[in-house]
């Protein structure tokens, strides 16, 4: 197949185009090179995707909508997976404007450069952050949405323009809820690589809320296998998954456990306020879909990441 993946330089794009490569698939990449984290850890991830042959690069801007319908001209794209997007829960409260451009406009201007190119199936990257602090947990594809910040709501517009569009143009999507990602090449401004890069520098580690919260925790190993059987998925419509472990791990517990065998220094800081408290999700729809019989286990997957991280030296592009 030849599969357009947005946001190539990011942990969930590059560690998807590395899969699909290896499957043999033929890959165009496309990344802005958005300054929210580390350049040099992205411009690192497309330098190890160009060791394929079957992969195509070019920076560009999805928000700047006839670079975009350039690319993709005479490209004969199967499949778009679209993970570009602004991050950042906390940073929508400082700069709202860019989520809405990025994201929401960048998603739109996609949408529309695939229906231009008769492109009919797009799996794109929405987020638990649709839930916000739910009353009920686990919860699942059909549970309250609760937006919290600009971020959220992106995400929200995202899903109603995709089941637009579906309903207007018969362009298929899939909709993944991602929950809390982690694994090799992961973001550093994320929670577990600031336990690993405190860890190696010997730095102290802030962690929110005092530590009373838990998080869906989901190996980045379980995202490229589902994600490997999307492409070829048959879809019809508009579906929406929960992508999450469903065993949300105690962020105090995950300290504690660290600290059994590592010295790491911590301080507890009082609740953000565009953090979610809780994060928990029911992932029965995507198994029996995919027929997934279980998600990886965590410890194994946090430790096997560790390893990765200390052997890399991530921590210094990072």
């Amino acid at each position: 197949m030849r599969i357009l993946i947005t946001g190539a330089a990011g942990f969930l794009g590059f560690c998807s185009a590395v899969s699909l490569l290896k499957k043999g698939h033929i890959i165009y990449g496309i990344d802005s090179f958005d300054d929210y984290y580390s350049i040099k850890l992205k411009k690192k991830r497309i330098k190890e995707l160009k060791n394929y042959k079957n992969f195509y690069f070019k920076r560009i801007d999805i928000s700047k909508k006839k670079k975009l319908e350039n690319f993709l001209n005479n490209k004969k794209i199967d499949v778009v997976i679209h993970f570009a997007a602004q991050a950042g829960v906390r940073y929508s409260y400082i700069n709202p404007s860019k989520y809405i451009s990025a994201n929401f406009f960048g998603f739109l201007n996609l949408i529309l450069a695939s229906k231009k190119n008769k492109i009919k199936k797009i799996i794109y990257a929405s987020s638990s952050s649709v839930y916000g602090d739910s009353k009920t947990l686990p919860v699942d594809e059909r549970s309250k949405l609760n937006k919290k910040n600009i971020y959220s709501v992106t995400k929200c517009l995202n899903e109603d323009t995709a089941k637009l569009y579906n309903k207007l143009y018969g362009i298929n999507f899939v909709g993944l809820r991602f929950f809390t990602i982690f694994g090799e090449w992961g973001r550093p401004d994320m929670l577990i690589f600031k336990i690993f890069k405190s860890q190696i520098e010997k730095k102290i580690l802030k962690i929110n809320n005092y530590g009373n919260h838990y998080r869906d925790f989901t190996y980045i190993g379980d995202v490229k296998n589902i994600i490997n059987r999307l492409v070829y998925k048959k879809i019809n419509g508009h579906e929406i998954f929960n992508l999450c472990s469903n065993n949300p791990i105690s962020i105090l517990d995950l300290i504690k456990n660290f600290k059994k065998n590592y010295n790491l220094k911590v301080k507890f800081t009082s609740l953000h306020k565009a953090d979610v408290i809780n994060t928990h999700g029911n992932n029965k729809k995507i198994k029996k879909f995919l027929k997934i019989k279980k998600f990886s286990n965590f410890y194994t997957s946090f430790y096997k990441t560790f390893d990765w991280y200390k052997k890399n030296k991530i921590n210094k592009i990072s």
